[in-house]
């Protein structure tokens, strides 16, 4: 038994040498499922998937979302997703990187929504999570807000909100809070 553990090692030093020397790094199960998600996803044309640290870190990336109907229709949100080791039993952490005035969105990024709270379940893929970051933009929901005042303002005045929504898409203030342009 001893013996065939020393063929194995002398088995993974050979291949060492031959790849130039540093060990092939084994990949998690979570990394794995990851890599089948991704190439897996069907986006809709407005959704698009980057790996800033280059595509050896899927762990980290980023997707575009530029809405193509609704109170956002023709802004660009970019949201950054970290993936823990042990996906899929655990939601991916995701953040949106453009400051936008949003219910369910507050102004640190943060996001409001079910499937990646308590409604997270390992079936569940990265393809669901970016249709339904895709769908607050289409229909932004006022009763489970983190930013309660463009809650209140959609839930109350809906022509506001739409006129905020622009206001801040184009690059200004909304009540005292600025916001860059993302058109």
């Amino acid at each position: 038994m001893i013996r065939l553990f020393k063929v194995k090692e002398k088995q993974r030093e050979l291949a060492e040498n031959a790849n130039g020397g540093s060990p092939i790094k084994k990949q998690s199960a979570g990394e794995l499922r990851l890599h089948k998600d991704i190439s897996e996803l069907n986006l809709p044309k407005s959704c698009s998937i980057s790996f800033p640290n280059g595509k050896d870190d899927l762990m980290n990336f980023e997707v575009s979302i530029r809405p193509d109907e609704g109170h956002y229709l023709g802004g660009t949100f970019l949201f950054s997703f970290q993936v823990s080791p042990i996906y899929p039993h655990e939601a991916p952490k995701v953040k949106c990187k453009t400051k936008v005035y949003h219910p369910n969105i507050d102004l640190e990024g943060n996001v409001c929504l079910n499937i990646l709270r308590e409604d997270w379940k390992p079936v569940l893929n990265i393809n669901t999570v970016i249709y339904g970051l895709y769908h607050l933009f289409t229909e932004p929901n006022y009763e489970d807000p983190l930013n309660h005042d463009a809650a209140a303002v959609l839930r109350d005045n809906p022509k506001m909100f739409e006129s905020n929504v622009k206001r801040a898409m184009y690059g200004g203030y909304v009540g005292q809070t600025y916001f860059p342009r993302c058109m």
